[in-house]
């Protein structure tokens, strides 16, 4: 049976420090974290070759990438999880996390089984936590990814890009991609224009909190991913007249799903098959995800399908060190 625990965060940091350190390894590892190796060479942290250290958890935890309203999801990842107890035969938990930090922690202490992780969130979750991605969603045609958009709204004196200098302009959180990293790295290179020094940033936590922001004039400008936007277009959240977009990006992958590498091999083939065998059609999920025109999860490497996102972080000067 599934079921759905919300952990706040006292529990989060009861995780960490129930977590047991991991000793630094003599091993190939790239950019990952010390407690992780990468012996193949593709980016992410190899299963543990000692069956002693790998796990093979009665109860999977799940989580999905902290975007909108939490109780959302829980109902939209409701069939899924259910055909994931059946292929995997474990019980499963659907964690709704509230920040992205909150969610890697998670991971990185060994108190997170299976996750999506957002675009931005996706090098640091490898890196840090010891995080395997290996689907992204789709649509029907294969095709995949959404953009960052700029907005405003009517009346708020911003026509372009350029008229957000000496203005103020909202992100998400640092770790997110359309919400900080795309923009940043684009404003500073295509614009002249740097966070603190051509314009006021301020953070919203969240692309749903930016965009009702900007669609109730509480702030003149925002940089966002518009699958999210088209979510909430969806659902009446928000409506078209209330917003401009003065920008629109290069098409990003999207959310990244994956595991916990110190799983058991075994187990991480079972979660593997449970996502690539599932059957959208008159499900939750299809119901809630054909909103942004997805309907099958499609197998990816993270050494291919992020390297656009690495060279962003790269320009932005990111680490992926954890701290």
């Amino acid at each position: 049976m599934i079921k759905t625990h919300l952990l706040g965060a006292a529990a989060l940091a009861a995780f960490s420090i129930a977590s047991t350190p991991v000793a630094a390894q003599d091993c190939p590892r790239g950019d990952l974290d010390a407690r992780y190796c990468d012996a193949d060479g593709d980016l992410i942290a190899d299963i543990p070759t000692d069956p002693a250290d790998q796990i093979d958890p009665d109860t999977l935890i799940f989580a999905y990438t902290p975007v909108e309203d939490p109780a959302v999801y829980e109902t939209a990842w409701a069939d899924f999880l259910a055909h994931l107890e059946e292929a995997t035969g474990k019980d499963v938990v659907f964690f709704p996390v509230q920040n992205n930090a909150a969610q890697i922690e998670a991971m990185r202490s060994g108190r997170l089984h299976i996750a999506g992780f957002n675009t931005g969130s996706n090098p640091l979750a490898v890196n840090c936590a010891g995080f395997r991605p290996f689907t992204i969603m789709a649509g029907e045609d294969g095709s995949f990814g959404y953009e960052m958009e700029i907005l405003t709204h009517p009346g708020s004196g911003i026509e372009s890009v350029e008229d957000i200098r000496g203005n103020q302009m909202a992100f998400t959180s640092e770790t997110s991609n359309s919400g900080f990293k795309a923009p940043s790295a684009i404003l500073a290179s295509e614009f002249d224009m740097v966070a603190g020094e051509d314009f006021e940033p301020v953070f919203s936590g969240k692309h749903d909190n930016s965009i009702l922001g900007v669609a109730n004039q509480d702030y003149p400008a925002a940089a966002i991913a518009n699958s999210v936007l088209a979510r909430m277009l969806e659902r009446d959240v928000v409506s078209q007249d209330q917003l401009v977009s003065i920008y629109k990006s290069q098409t990003f992958p999207t959310t990244g799903y994956g595991t916990a590498y110190n799983l058991t091999p075994e187990l991480q083939q079972s979660i593997r098959d449970a996502f690539f065998s599932f059957e959208w059609e008159g499900t939750s999920l299809e119901e809630e995800f054909e909103k942004n025109g997805e309907a099958q999860f499609l197998e990816m490497t993270y050494q291919d399908f992020w390297s656009v996102i690495r060279q962003i972080d790269a320009a932005n000067g990111v680490s992926y060190a954890c701290s």
